[in-house]
């Protein structure tokens, strides 16, 4: 691989996916609620990371050669990241939601102000009220 070529690859991988890691850091700061931090911090994990990895890929390739090896470690690390990144946000968000962490007023659409249409929203934890008696022994 030509030294220019590897260079730029390098730079423009690294340098991307360290601008969207910091720029996630930055809107984690503006965002009001759990689950809009959540949701910003997503594309760092998901992209922001695994080029940092093809950064360190594409240097090594130029540096050391092609090797099996490195290869699979490289893909290996990407698709963790992505796994990794989509099991957390869910997970993370579902527990938000569940702790009923309060959701910013002005986020639009709000769907987890009010349950939807034709749900049943009965709270399993509630006290349950006594029955009746039917005056029958």
């Amino acid at each position: 691989m030509n030294d220019a070529v590897a260079i730029t690859l390098v730079g423009v991988f690294g340098i991307t996916g360290s601008l969207l890691m910091l720029f996630s850091a930055i809107a984690m700061f503006r965002v009001r609620d759990a689950l809009s931090r959540i949701n910003v911090f997503s594309p760092a994990t998901g992209l922001g990371m695994p080029l940092i990895v093809a950064a360190a890929y594409v240097y090594d390739l130029h540096a050391e050669g092609f090797s099996w090896g490195s290869l699979l470690m490289a893909v290996v690390a990407v698709l963790c990241l992505i796994i990794v990144s989509s099991v957390g946000s869910n997970t993370l968000s579902r527990a938000s939601v569940l702790s009923g962490q309060p959701v910013y007023r002005k986020t639009v659409p709000n769907r987890l102000a009010s349950p939807p249409a034709g749900a049943v929203d009965e709270d399993p934890d509630a006290p349950k009220e006594p029955e009746e008696p039917t005056g029958r022994s």
